[in-house]
C-alpha cells in the first residue's frame, strides 16, 4: 500500500507539475493547426485575385503548409520543456534517415522545383511525355497529374519528367497541319492541286501567314502524293485535320479524281495435265 500511495503522489506531482503545460500545448497544437489551415487557404485566395501561375499555386501552399506546421510542433515541443537543441538535433537525425530512405521523393521533388522554374509546361498544357499524352490538371511538389482525351487520370513523377524528353503541343499559339493525299498517276495532277489550294484557302480558319503549301511529296509505287502544310492557331488544329479528309474525299470524287487504295489480283493457272483430264 505504501508503495501505490508513493506512486499516486509522484503521478500527482508530475500532474501538477506539468498538466498545466501539456494542457496549453494541446490547446495550442489544436489552435494552431485551424489557424494554419485557415492561413494556407486564404493565400490559395489571395493568389488567385492577383492572378498567379496555377502551376505555382499549389507548390507553393504545399510549402508554406508544412513550414508552418513545423514551426508549430517545435514550438509545442518548447512549451511541454523538451530542449530545443536536443530536439533540433534528433530532428536533423531523423532527417537525414528520411532524406536517405526517400531518395526517389527527394529526386522527385527536385524535379517539381525545376519544372515550376523552368516551366517547360504549365497547368493547362496538353503534352506527350514518359509514353503518356495528356492535359496537366495539377503540378504538385511530387507529382504532375495529366488528363487523357479518353479522361483517364495519368500520375508522373516529377523526377522523371525533368529528366526526360517531353512534347509540349501547347507551347506557342500556332501550329503546323501536315496531312499527305494521293492520286492515281492518270489523274490531273494541275487539277487535283488546284482542288486541294481550294479547300485549304476555303477555310478562314487557315492562318494566311505563313500560307499554306502544296506540292509533290513522292512518285509513290501505286499514287502521286501532294503534301499539304498550313498553318492555323492552336485551337482551331484539330478540327481543320479531322474535317479535312472528308473535304478532300468528297471534291475528289466530285472532280472524278481517285484516290488509289491496295488492291490484288488473283490469276489462276490450270496445269496442263489437268486439262487433258
Amino acid at each position: 500500500m505504501e508503495d501505490l500511495e508513493k506512486y499516486f503522489d509522484e503521478i500527482v506531482d508530475l500532474i501538477v507539475l506539468y498538466g498545466a503545460s501539456v494542457l496549453l500545448a494541446i490547446i495550442v497544437l489544436i489552435i494552431g493547426l485551424w489557424v494554419i489551415k485557415r492561413l494556407v487557404k486564404l493565400m490559395g485566395k489571395a493568389m488567385n485575385k492577383r492572378n498567379l501561375d496555377p502551376s505555382l499555386q499549389p507548390f507553393l501552399l504545399s510549402i508554406v503548409g508544412a513550414l508552418l506546421r513545423i514551426m508549430l510542433i517545435i514550438s509545442v515541443a518548447s512549451m511541454i520543456g523538451i530542449e530545443m537543441t536536443s530536439f533540433v538535433a534528433v530532428l536533423g537525425a531523423a532527417g537525414l534517415a528520411v532524406g536517405l530512405a526517400l531518395q526517389g521523393s527527394l529526386s522527385n521533388f527536385a524535379g517539381g522545383v525545376l519544372i515550376l522554374i523552368l516551366k517547360p509546361f504549365r497547368v493547362g498544357d496538353f503534352i506527350e511525355a514518359e509514353g503518356y499524352s495528356g492535359t496537366v490538371r495539377e503540378i504538385q511538389i511530387f507529382y504532375t497529374y495529366l488528363t487523357t482525351v479518353q479522361n483517364q487520370e495519368i500520375v508522373i513523377p516529377n523526377g522523371d519528367l525533368s529528366n526526360n524528353p517531353i512534347k509540349n503541343y501547347s507551347y506557342h499559339p500556332t501550329r503546323r497541319l501536315d496531312m499527305t493525299f494521293g492520286i492515281g498517276y492518270s489523274d490531273d495532277i494541275d487539277k487535283a492541286k488546284s482542288i486541294l489550294f481550294d479547300i485549304i484557302k476555303g477555310d478562314e480558319r487557315v492562318l494566311t501567314d505563313p500560307e499554306p503549301i502544296i506540292f509533290i511529296e513522292a512518285l509513290a509505287d501505286s499514287s502521286v502524293n501532294f503534301h499539304v502544310r498550313a498553318w492555323a492557331n492552336r485551337s482551331d488544329f484539330w478540327d481543320i485535320h479531322n474535317g479535312l479528309n472528308e473535304k478532300v474525299k468528297k471534291a475528289f470524287d466530285k472532280a472524278g479524281i481517285g484516290i488509289p487504295f491496295p488492291q490484288m489480283d488473283v490469276h489462276f493457272f490450270r496445269e496442263e495435265a489437268e486439262k487433258e483430264s
